[in-house]
């Protein structure tokens, strides 16, 4: 009469165990994706960062007369805003590079040292999303 005895509730517990063990894994992968999305969103800016500072040296390196180094600098239009009263178009180029980075990225700044003929182009935007803002740099150095 032993043998015949029916177990009650064991399937039930299975189930809640299984449902449990299920739910760890989906929040596993919700997290892998979270994860995914938010270093997804940094490479993007980060690739964004590298194609201005390659788009700053191609302008550099694309006026009609030759580059005149001398001219690069923000300093002659500081006062007045940018892009629309600098006289040269090597200080109007860098001024409207300069917008472009301040709008393509979070925070985005940039800026062109030059010694001699070596040109060094930064790019610095902040990483909102990542480490608590933390902030982001890249450079390139090339030579005219």
């Amino acid at each position: 009469m032993l043998m015949n005895r029916k177990q009650k509730g064991v399937t039930l517990i299975e189930i809640l165990v299984s449902v449990v063990i299920f739910s760890v894994g989906l929040l596993g992968l919700a997290g892998m994706q979270l994860n995914s999305i938010r270093f997804n969103e940094s490479a993007s800016v980060r690739g964004h960062a590298v194609f201005l500072a390659s788009e700053m040296a191609d302008r550099m390196r694309a006026r009609p007369d030759g580059v005149d180094l001398d001219k690069f600098s923000l300093e002659e239009c500081a006062p007045k805003p940018p892009a629309t009263s600098c006289e040269d178009p090597e200080v109007a180029d860098l001024a409207d590079w300069l917008e472009n980075v301040r709008a393509q990225l979070p925070s985005g700044g940039g800026s062109v040292d030059i010694e001699g003929n070596r040109v060094t182009i930064t790019v610095n935007w902040s990483e909102e999303r990542l480490q608590d803002g933390a902030s982001q740099t890249i450079s390139i150095v090339t030579r005219m």
